[in-house]
């Protein structure tokens, strides 16, 4: 199919939380909003290696020990992006620690933070704010 129907667009994402149990989230560019790392899967890749990949990507730390915390699809997981693409996305979420040099090493993120999960900003992407409801972490 061509043209603008929405795409199943299979994911990963990384929940990393700090020695304070603070979120890690990223800001995005093309929409101004916070996120976790998070993005597509690539052939030939397995799930985990995309969230570790998108991890690094993304912030330039590197993802180790991670666990499958959920997947999630369906209701709320929709998206259009400000191009007007749109998705339908099933994400895997990895719980996952980090280490390494954090730093901004993507044209697509503009800053990356640490939030108290009691204190989340207020601009999340709608498919953060669903994987954290399922997580009961809103």
């Amino acid at each position: 199919m061509t043209g603008s129907r929405p795409l199943i667009v299979v994911g990963a994402a990384a929940f990393v939380t700090s020695n304070q149990q603070q979120l890690l989230l990223v800001k995005r560019t093309d929409n101004q909003l916070w996120g976790l790392p998070a993005g597509s899967k690539e052939l030939n890749e397995s799930l985990v290696t995309t969230a570790q990949r998108e991890l690094h990507e993304e912030t330039g730390l590197v993802g180790q020990q991670p666990s499958l915390l959920t997947v999630v699809s369906g209701a709320g997981m929709q998206y259009t992006y400000p191009n007007q693409d749109q998705i339908d996305s099933v994400t895997a979420v990895y719980k996952m620690t980090a280490t390494g040099q954090q730093n901004v090493t993507s044209s697509e993120i503009e800053t990356i933070g640490y939030f108290s999960m009691t204190a989340l900003p207020d601009d999340l992407t709608p498919i953060t704010k669903r994987i954290l409801n399922e997580l009961g972490k809103l």
